[in-house]
């Protein structure tokens, strides 16, 4: 119990001013993005605001997401709201599973997502590249988010099933995007409506899920039945054992599949998206991208072993998931009184750590708002404090799939450079936002239209 002077002796932590009932309720709706951005520079390091009844703590400062993330992981769990959001789509997958599940679930995948594991797939990300490049006609309009996410979705396709699923595309796209559609409903309603209510949305998504979950099961049983030994991710975890040689149940496998399905793709896709947009709105950046590929490769196919002498094609990505993190937040809530630095968090408190918040503070990175991949140059990103960089999170919950993530968006901007070069449609409004979806998307989406560039020899 804290005396009365270590309770007196304690910083406040700072509030808004807002709706005595409502709280920021109605400003988280009508821009999430710009309202969070606003809380953090309006408090600093950390910020309280409301949603409705529910008090919110915004971190933003690298030194409290360690304290939370990493000093005091085992205090937080993602909490209710985010177990009702994610559990129906996701089950008990990494991302929604809790304690022993999921430390169990962590050491049994953790050494199939290591960088020696993962060059095996650099070809064929390479290959579906350079297969979805050939249908791009000189001269036409493509919606840059649409083309990403097939694209990513043909890759994780076959890295985790060793199947194409290229060509159901549009089906499972759309699955997809209903089940996420339903995770940002619940996510930003007050009181949503639970999924077995008969409403129109509740219908979709559950046709939805049942699609996901058939194909998943569909694809462990013909693995079963095969007999092949694969290396693509479905074949390691109907091979995975636990330390007591027991394996995962097909309950279990389907989660995690879907679960990377879900992680593999769409994240990859909006990173991308918005690193089309950026160089196309700086052409000096553009060029010099364009330039260290092509006098890289010279015409060639990207290799794995050519990513290390393509450093500017990493910084271009880096910069661009700093301005727009594919993840809007990480959400914790504290299972038991705890201390974050000087400020002291009641058991039942939820804090939030926004990527796109902290990634913008001016004492972490130069002219925050300017794009600028000089940022990670090696010695700016040596200086930078540990826990200002969080696209993939960070502490024994950092997403799994971060170095994959990475080296496939590495990867396909390469091959994509040499061959094609995109521009803006104008008349556009770009507004990043997260309406419909987890990630942070263009809002009224992003028309390109696409040049063929004469292959370098």
């Amino acid at each position: 119990m804290e005396t009365g002077v270590e309770a007196t002796s304690r910083p406040e932590i700072p509030a808004i001013k807002e709706h005595s009932l409502l709280g920021s309720l109605e400003s988280m709706r009508r821009d999430r993005l710009a309202f969070l951005l606003s809380v953090a520079r309006q408090t600093g390091d950390i910020g309280s605001f409301r949603v409705g009844p529910a008090q919110m703590l915004l971190l933003n400062s690298s030194e409290l997401v360690h304290a939370a993330l990493v000093e005091h992981a085992n205090d937080f769990d993602k909490g209710f709201i985010i177990h009702r959001a994610f559990r129906p789509v996701l089950g008990e997958g990494l991302f929604s599973s809790e304690g022993e599940l999921h430390r169990r679930q962590r050491k049994i995948m953790a050494p199939s997502f290591q960088p020696r594991h993962i060059v095996n797939y650099a070809q064929t990300m390479v290959e579906y590249t350079e297969r979805a490049q050939q249908d791009w006609q000189d001269g036409a309009t493509l919606d840059m988010s649409r083309e990403m996410m097939a694209l990513t979705m043909s890759i994780v396709g076959n890295v985790l099933f060793q199947t194409d699923v290229l060509a159901e595309t549009d089906e499972l796209g759309a699955a997809l995007s209903t089940a996420l559609a339903y995770i940002n409903y619940i996510l930003s309603s007050f009181f949503p409506l639970p999924l077995n209510w008969p409403t129109e949305r509740n219908r979709q998504t559950r046709g939805a899920l049942e699609l996901l979950n058939r194909r998943m099961q569909k694809m462990i049983e013909e693995r079963r039945a095969s007999g092949e030994q694969g290396d693509d991710f479905l074949s390691i975890l109907l091979r995975a054992r636990d330390e007591d040689g027991a394996p995962m149940s097909d309950q279990q496998i389907k989660d995690e599949a879907l679960t990377l399905f879900v992680a593999g793709h769409e994240t990859t896709a909006a990173a991308l998206t918005w690193t089309w947009f950026l160089l196309a709105e700086h052409p000096d950046i553009y060029q010099r991208l364009r330039d260290e590929v092509d006098s890289v490769l010279q015409g060639r196919s990207p290799t794995y072993a050519d990513l290390a002498r393509l450093p500017y094609t990493l910084q271009v990505l880096k910069e661009s998931m700093r301005l727009y993190p594919p993840s809007i937040a990480l959400v914790r809530v504290a299972l038991r009184p705890v201390d974050l630095g000087p400020y002291h968090l009641r058991r039942g408190q939820t804090i939030m750590i926004v990527p796109y918040t902290i990634q913008r503070r001016p004492d972490y990175f130069p002219d925050p708002e300017r794009f600028n991949p000089d940022h990670f140059r090696p010695e700016n990103e040596a200086r930078l404090p540990r826990f200002a960089y969080l696209p993939f999170g960070a502490g024994p919950r950092i997403c799994i799939g971060n170095h994959f993530a990475l080296m496939e968006g590495h990867l396909l901007l390469a091959a994509l450079v040499q061959h094609v070069t995109f521009s803006l449609l104008p008349g556009q409004q770009i507004i990043p936002d997260n309406d419909k979806t987890i990630t942070i998307r263009p809002r009224y989406g992003l028309k390109m239209r696409v040049q063929r560039r004469h292959q370098v020899v």
